[in-house]
This record gives structure tokens, sequence and C-alpha cells, in this order.
């Protein structure tokens, strides 16, 4: 089956890339294309999808191991994956990867300065500032804040974003102009904009950013989805895999 990739106009000409799960190998609870390294679907199906990303893709992925931080690194070796979650490079030919099932895959590239980044950012990674952060990173090799476009992939919409008061609480502790990001709910719950925050950061940031405006929670036949999957009772899920290159 055909890889299905996503793709923005917003990057330009940047060949870059949000895969849904459509044309992968794994089967079950994992059907489709199921990029996790993590998660405990056969290690086979998960290295022939990878491999069939990179060859999409045009080189072998370079990532991170994902901590829900505001760490970023620079690419160096494909098979090299720090503990962070964003990664940046300059150099041609580099593809950054980013592996997400809800939180926001972020794909940035500055077309005048040659310099493209990858963020993996959930509610704790964008609270903390890993946006920024990469666009930091990205400064450090000549990119500019005016220059850089950004765009959001797939990630979890408002209205399938239900929390509870603590997490509210986390971010009003952080960022006061946070309640303008959700909406109430029923009796103590409320429905958080994760993209809207993302979108929002970035924005602060001077970036120009989009978000394509896929829900990952509500399309199972695209998405995979960590809270579907909660709610279903499974006992594991697949991850989404994002990546660009210059």
């Amino acid at each position: 089956m055909t890889l299905e990739i996503l793709t923005s106009d917003h990057l330009g000409p940047v060949r870059h890339g949000f895969f849904t799960r459509r044309g992968g190998a794994s089967s079950g609870i994992f059907e489709g294309l199921n990029c996790g390294t993590g998660s405990s679907d056969q290690t086979e199906a998960v290295a022939l999808n990878r491999a069939r990303v990179a060859e999409a893709m045009g080189g072998p992925l370079h990532g991170v191991h994902q901590v829900h931080s505001a760490e970023v690194v620079a690419a160096t070796e494909p098979d090299a994956h720090p503990r962070a979650d964003a990664i940046v490079t300059d150099r041609p030919g580099v593809v950054l990867s980013v592996l997400t099932a809800d939180c926001q895959p972020v794909l940035l590239y500055d077309d005048r300065a040659g310099v493209i980044g990858a963020a993996h950012a959930g509610w704790k990674g964008a609270l903390a500032g890993v946006l920024e952060a990469t666009v930091e990173a990205m400064c450090e090799r000549g990119a500019t804040p005016a220059n850089i476009r950004a765009t959001i992939g797939p990630t979890i919409s408002q209205r399938a974003y239900e929390v509870g008061p603590e997490f509210l609480d986390a971010f009003l502790a952080e960022d006061e102009r946070a309640p303008r990001f959700f909406a109430n709910g029923a009796g103590d719950r409320y429905h958080f904009d994760l993209p809207g925050y993302g979108l929002y950061r970035l924005r602060h940031a001077g970036v120009d950013a989009e978000w394509t405006r896929h829900c990952t929670y509500s399309d199972a036949a695209r998405f995979f989805s960590y809270r579907r999957a909660t709610h279903a009772g499974e006992a594991d899920y697949g991850r989404l895999i994002a990546a660009i290159t210059l």
C-alpha cells in the first residue's frame, strides 16, 4: 500500500512530510505505518516502516529519544538518539524526524539561511519552551525568526482534549496567558487547545506558523492516537512520524 504523506504549502519547496498510518507493514493495534521503536510492535515491522519513510525522504532518519522536554540538539549520526525533543541542522541531505501520537509534530524551515528543525511538542514540552528553544537553535545556525516558517502537523484537537483542573493549574503556574486556550467542559473539566497554544508560542517567538488542522484522535483510519488507544483500553499505540530535509 502506498504511503500517505501530508505536506504543507506553507513550508514551500523544502522536502518534508507528515506521514499518516497508511501504507505500513504493522498489524493489529499498530496496523499501518507505526514508526515507534519504543512501542511493543514487532521490531521487524517497525524497521521496515522506518525504512519506507527513509526511502521516501531520500536518506536515513535522524531522530531523538523524546522525553517531553525543551532540549534541542543538532543532528549528528542517524543512529544517535540523544535525549531531547527537537533537532536542527543546516546540512543538506540530513533527514530530521520526530514521532507523535497526539502531541504536536512541528517542522520548521528558514529558506534564506538553509536551516531546518523538527520538534515534538506535547503540552509539557510546549509549556517548557521547546518551540522557542528550537527557533533559538536554528538562529545559532544563521536563521532569523522573521524568515522561519513552521507547520504544526496532525495533533489532537481541542474538542477531543479533555483535561482536569490540575492541568489548568499547571499552566497558570507557568504562563498567565494560558487561560485563553481552555474551554469549559462538563463539570470541572476543560478542553485544551494544544495546536492553538503551539501557534501562539511560535508566533510570539516571531515565527510565521500554521496548523494543518488534522485531528489525530478523530480520524482513526489515518492517525494513531495515545488518548484514543487509552479510551479503548488498548495495551499500546502506534507512533506517527514527521520528517524534513534540505
